[in-house]
């Protein structure tokens, strides 16, 4: 499953989820919103995935929004009723962050790994993973600010959640780089590689071994980490004991022990499908 943009490719239980125009430098073209959202519902769909892998082809992982989007914007941008024309404004963007939220909602972990620039949305994207890789030419910008406006996709939310805030706003409010050894040195990234191939050998046997995981037990470790992340601490814990209550099977336990016991990979069944609603 292809766009000129975006290619699926599912192996098993993994997704490889890639931005496929390198001659661009992966940047984001109307065709890549509009291809975003329908390969995360055919993830979403899919019930035996259990990791997806956020890369993309070539030099660079993204040079961000493309630059023809601005060279002729939406005329509803530009130009009408004053009122009317902020309050599409007001909708495109939030329109365009709820496609990022959608990658970040996934019910399996997404792994970003990352090479090249990745910058301005491009960083508002690699947030909204779980964990990030870098090669160790990679570096991260808030390019926006050099452009004369505020990032609006989500960097600005989620990187002072992944970082300490004063180097959020350092990065912010100058718009400069983050190379990929201060980005490991401030947590942004898990781990940095030499080359984009040792990167994506290494980021595939992560998710391989999330993979053999019950997909459960890492669903409800995913929601309960994002719960924390936005809530204190006392709601976060009252959240974890209700989803233990509500989730909490002694099915995948004793597959998990038989499986130690007998030195043999655990099997689990998988979550059911989420979009169906049962109609």
């Amino acid at each position: 499953m292809s766009s000129s943009t975006i290619s699926l490719r599912t192996d098993a239980t993994l997704a490889f989820l890639t931005l496929d125009r390198p001659d661009a430098g992966n940047a984001m073209n109307r065709d890549f919103w509009a291809a975003l959202p329908e390969r995360i519902a055919q993830i979403r769909a899919h019930p035996d995935l259990r990791a997806v892998i956020l890369a993309s082809s070539g030099r660079h992982f993204s040079a961000g929004m493309d630059l023809s989007i601005f060279a002729a914007p939406d005329p509803r941008i530009v130009s009408g009723e004053e009122g009317r024309r902020s309050e599409y404004i007001l909708r495109l963007v939030e329109h365009l962050q709820s496609l990022f939220t959608a990658l970040e909602e996934l019910r399996m972990p997404v792994l970003a790994a990352v090479q090249g620039a990745c910058v301005g949305a491009a960083l508002d994207l690699v947030c909204c993973a779980d964990m990030r890789y870098c090669t160790r030419d990679a570096f991260f910008q808030i390019k926006e600010t050099q452009l004369g406006m505020t990032a609006d996709l989500g960097t600005l939310q989620r990187l002072p959640r992944l970082i300490p805030e004063g180097l959020a706003r350092e990065l912010a409010y100058t718009g400069r780089k983050l190379d990929a050894d201060a980005a490991l040195r401030c947590g942004l990234v898990n781990a940095v590689f030499d080359t984009h191939e040792q990167m994506l050998v290494a980021v595939t046997g992560i998710a391989r071994e999330i993979a053999t995981q019950s997909p459960l037990a890492v669903h409800g470790s995913k929601r309960m980490i994002g719960y924390a992340r936005d809530h204190d601490l006392q709601d976060s814990l009252h959240m974890m004991a209700c989803w233990q209550a509500g989730m909490f099977r002694v099915e995948d336990m004793g597959r998990a022990m038989r499986a130690a016991a007998t030195s043999t990979p655990p099997a689990y069944d998988p979550l059911l499908p989420a979009d169906s609603c049962g109609l």
